[in-house]
């Protein structure tokens, strides 16, 4: 499961829908979103199995039985069940997001495997274990987030649904977020809104984690 992006667009939006803004945004999505249903089977593969090496040594740089706030992929979305079956291998509880059924920050529970997973609002796959609340991102000590692309500054440009937005100023002050990207999705700049919540690096399958500059 996984939900996406800016307050502009209707809370319940599917998330692959760009969505439409007066900032900008709106084109870069359409362009980005081309580009990776663009990318090959061999390198879709190539690239989530990077990533789930990936994902676990950000993990085992923050110590040993931590809590990961995750998400699963939907479409071309970089990331798999693979990533997350990773971190669990390795001793770290995941936890995925659930799609509120009003409007609010995401909720929470346990990803314990595949046969965890049934079908959700909008075509998504989420955890079917008890619902942690907010208490499920408060205690992260990581938080990987999707995104069409962050720039150098940790702005990250979602999908339009707002969900993140909502939910990344519940992140305790000491977790770690990073946004899940592929290589040509680091940019220089991303149009932002004053609401779009920063994160602190960026993780792709060619570079490993970039940290990005999160003040101000």
């Amino acid at each position: 499961m996984t939900a996406h992006g800016e307050h502009q667009a209707s809370p319940r939006a599917h998330p692959d829908d760009p969505g439409a803004d007066g900032s900008g945004k709106a084109g870069l999505r359409r362009r980005l979103l081309a580009a990776r249903r663009a990318v090959t089977p061999d390198r879709r593969v190539a690239r989530d199995a990077a990533l789930a090496d990936g994902v676990v040594a950000v993990a085992a740089g923050r110590g040993a039985g931590l809590v990961v706030c995750a998400y699963l992929p939907v479409g071309s979305e970089p990331g798999s069940i693979a990533m997350l079956d990773a971190l669990r291998a390795a001793g770290h509880v995941v936890r995925l997001p659930v799609v509120p059924d009003e409007p609010g920050s995401l909720d929470w529970a346990a990803y314990d495997g595949p046969g965890s997973l049934a079908d959700g609002p909008l075509g998504l796959r989420e955890p079917t274990g008890p619902r942690l609340g907010v208490a499920g991102i408060t205690a992260a000590d990581v938080v990987l987030v999707p995104a069409l692309a962050v720039d150098l500054a940790g702005n990250r440009l979602g999908r339009g649904g707002g969900y993140y937005d909502r939910t990344l100023p519940l992140v305790g002050a000491d977790a770690l977020v990073i946004a899940v990207v592929d290589d040509d999705e680091l940019l220089d700049v991303v149009p932002v809104d004053p609401h779009d919540m920063r994160v602190a690096g960026a993780l792709r399958p060619g570079s490993g984690v970039t940290t990005l500059g999160t003040a101000g």
